[in-house]
């Protein structure tokens, strides 16, 4: 079994909603094993759209990256994921972080994913729950890595 961890973003519908059940709809390709809190974000890339809700999850799977990857996508279509533009609106979105220490990158995967350190909105949630965690290609620690980013407008949502 591999330790990975997932980043999950939202700000359509009941945003709160769509990320609980994409956590509970993980099973059975990947076990939780633990999740952080929900934080509300600004729009990220193209501004123009409502506010995100993110989250970070600690999970293990049997499955080999390229795998999850594609379970991963048929789940975000399966919870009503529709085609939108680059960093558009999304009903959800799941995105691989780490897969155990695995560096790799290949059409159509790249691991860890390529732009996580860039983002606060992937690295406060994942803070919550991997602060020590080292990036395999960078070699600094979650903590670390958000130092230097600006946290503006990165809010816990309550309840």
């Amino acid at each position: 079994m591999s330790i990975i961890y997932l980043s999950l973003g939202t700000n359509l519908g009941d945003r709160k909603a769509n990320l609980l059940n994409a956590v509970d709809a993980l099973s059975p390709g990947v076990t939780v094993q633990s999740e952080s809190k929900i934080y509300e974000t600004p729009p990220w890339g193209y501004e123009d759209q409502p506010a995100f809700l993110n989250m970070a999850i600690r999970g293990e799977t049997g499955l080999k990256p390229e795998l999850l990857l594609k379970y991963i996508k048929q789940l975000e279509v399966r919870l009503g994921r529709l085609p939108s533009f680059h960093w558009g609106p999304r009903s959800i979105d799941i995105d691989l972080l780490f897969y155990d220490a695995l560096v790799m990158d290949t059409p159509p995967l790249v691991i860890p994913h390529p732009s996580l350190h860039e983002r606060a909105f992937v690295l406060v949630p994942l803070a919550d729950i991997a602060p020590d965690l080292v990036h395999p290609v960078l070699g600094k620690t979650i903590r670390q890595l958000l130092k230097g980013l600006d946290k503006t407008g990165i809010v816990p949502v309550s309840g």
